[in-house]
Formats: C-alpha cells, structure tokens, sequence
C-alpha cells in the first residue's frame, strides 16, 4: 500500500532558531507512518514562534496572554489542511535547562504534543494527560531512534 508524502510547511518567526527543514519534516513523516499517530489527510503547517508572538496567538484565540510552548489549530479537511502547530521557542529556552534534556529535545517535545492533539489525544483531564505523557515519550523516542533527528539551535 503506497502513502502520500504529506506536505508540510515549515515557517521560523524567531529569527535566531536555526533548524534543517528536511530533518524536521521527515521527523514528522515517520510519526506520521505509525498506526498509533497517523494524522487525517491534509498540509501541516509548523510555525515557530517568539514568546511576544505566540503570547498574542494564546491571548486571541484561548484568552490567556501569557506565552506558552506550543499551540495547536485544527484544519479543514475541505481545504485539505489537517492543521498548524505553533511553537513557543522562548519557552524551550527557558524549559529546557529545567527538565535537564537539550534545545532539540524541548522543541522536538512541544512538536510531538502539537501533532498528537492533531492526531486525536488531549490534555484536559488527570487521565488524557496521563495518556498524552505516555504518547509523547513513545513518539519522541520514534523521532530520536531516527538516523538523523532534528537539531536546533541559536545562530550567533
């Protein structure tokens, strides 16, 4: 059975992030490709953003203003789009050094959290969470045992 490549686009609003577009969209493709975190048919769009951007995205659209690590919108599968995750990268540079992991790991974290709310999964209660802690650690470990997972960091 042949799969369609999903396309994916891939956009940096943080200027100083620097990342390899291929790596990160067949990071995506391989969650992609397991039964557990198939995403419906359509683009996905990943938008990394600052804390003042992202703040503005959380204040209109869940009206909280504060910045956050990742926001996640839906598509509409009539203009063939499954959706968009925005990701805080001022969140990961401020997180990562607490959870004692790297810049790749943090951000690799908040876009598998994005993709697996576009898969379907949640957070809203003590056993969704529960449920997406477990889907995280299985999807990030899928993204990492990959030949070449995406690294990002700080330009100069």
């Amino acid at each position: 059975m042949s799969q369609t490549i999903r396309e994916i686009l891939i956009t940096s609003k943080c200027d100083p992030l620097t990342f390899d577009e291929t790596d990160i969209a067949d990071a995506l493709r391989t969650l992609d490709s397991d039964e557990r975190f198939t995403l419906p048919p359509g683009e996905l769009s990943i938008v990394f953003l600052t804390d003042d951007q992202i703040g503005e995205l959380h204040g209109t659209f869940l009206g909280d203003p504060t910045p956050t690590d990742v926001i996640t919108f839906p598509g509409d599968a009539a203009f063939e789009e499954v959706g968009e995750i925005c990701v805080g990268v001022e969140r990961a540079l401020e997180m990562f050094p607490r959870q004692k992991t790297s810049l790749s790991q943090e951000i690799l974290l908040y876009l598998a959290h994005g993709w697996l709310h576009l898969a379907g999964y949640d957070d809203i209660n003590e056993d969704d969470r529960a449920r997406m802690r477990e889907a995280e650690k299985e999807a990030l470990a899928l993204i990492l045992s990959d030949r070449s997972p995406p690294r990002f960091s700080l330009a100069d």
